[in-house]
């Protein structure tokens, strides 16, 4: 398979009065088509922002500082504004945590479907509306036809949300970024929409790039996830790999904090301590003060990723032999 999103060694920095914040430090990872790669960590550890660079919505100070992102192997991280605008909705579609910020109040659902399709592909408004109806029949809106004409406060938060998946798949785009995009619902609703993504994924060969803090939804969801600590990928692999052996204590950590219906245990896994400011991310490994196999060489060096069996890993605790 192809990817249809590359990056490689993305660094964001914020300047501030006092020195400049590095909030993402060369971070890659690569999307096939077809692919859902989930994207975990705690809160801080550059998941949103990772999105958010990609999508071309940076929070000014923010910018990209190095590496690049590339969309079917052309270079998107130095596009104008303009440009920026043309691929977002065209060739890339973003779902959101709030279905209200992806929504005006002021125009019907089908208004805003079917003005994106008229922007982006050669279809007249006719056409167009005839294709919001059947996007919301696919994301499951019941009666549809009715319900095209309402307005965004006339739906319920899991109704709106099947709303925004419709605006984001509108255009037919290649790559689906979806930034927390089931943490507002109810779980019954939440697999719905679970269902959802993976289905349009595969119908429509889109990468989708899943960014959550719950690894249950990674579970169900995605071929591979992606792991981040403070900014770094701490492990990448097949879910069922990372879920069932993870190489970095700090994946070990997210893990076993999972409730298992199999097992009978007294209390979860916990990680002590919390993720470091941007402004005092320790020298060496950024994990290491949390780190309950913490050994000298993770105070002083930084880890890269190394490839272990299917999995890489940015960790000192594997021994040279078991590289691949």
């Amino acid at each position: 398979m192809s990817n249809i999103l590359e990056i490689k060694e993305l660094s964001v920095e914020f300047p501030t009065r006092r020195g400049t914040l590095k909030a993402l430090n060369e971070v890659s990872f690569s999307i096939a088509a077809g692919e859902v790669v989930g994207v975990v960590g705690e809160s801080g550890a550059g998941k949103s922002l990772t999105g958010a660079a990609i999508i071309g919505l940076l929070e000014p100070p923010g910018r990209i500082s190095g590496g690049q992102i590339l969309l079917e192997g052309r270079r998107i991280d130095q596009l104008s504004d303009e440009d920026m605008r043309r691929i977002r909705g065209r060739e890339i579609g973003a779902i959101f945590q709030d279905p209200l910020t992806s929504l005006n109040p002021l125009y019907t659902v089908g208004h805003q479907i079917a003005e994106t399709i008229v922007t982006h592909l050669p279809m007249t408004w006719t056409q167009a509306r005839n294709r919001a109806i059947e996007l919301l029949e696919a994301t499951g809106i019941p009666a549809a036809r009715e319900r095209i004409d309402h307005y965004p406060h006339q739906f319920s938060g899991g109704m709106r949300q099947r709303v925004v998946i419709a605006l984001a798949l509108a255009a037919q785009p290649k790559l689906i970024v979806a930034d927390e995009p089931t943490t507002a619902l109810d779980v019954s609703i939440q697999a719905q929409i679970i269902e959802l993504l993976k289905k349009m994924c595969r119908e429509q060969g889109a990468a989708v790039m899943l960014i959550t803090h719950d690894m249950g939804v990674i579970a169900e969801t995605a071929d591979r996830v992606v792991v981040m600590y403070a900014g770094r990928v701490a492990e990448i692999g097949k879910v069922r790999d990372v879920i069932h052996a993870p190489r970095h204590p700090y994946s070990v950590g997210l893990m076993g904090s999972i409730p298992s219906i199999h097992q009978h245990v007294e209390r979860l896994v916990q990680i002590d301590g919390s993720m470091p400011r941007l402004t005092a991310i320790p020298a060496g490994c950024a994990f290491n003060p949390r780190c309950p196999k913490v050994m000298d060489r993770c105070r002083a060096e930084r880890p890269e990723l190394q490839q272990l069996g299917t999995s890489q890993a940015a960790c000192w605790l594997h021994p040279a032999q078991e590289v691949v």
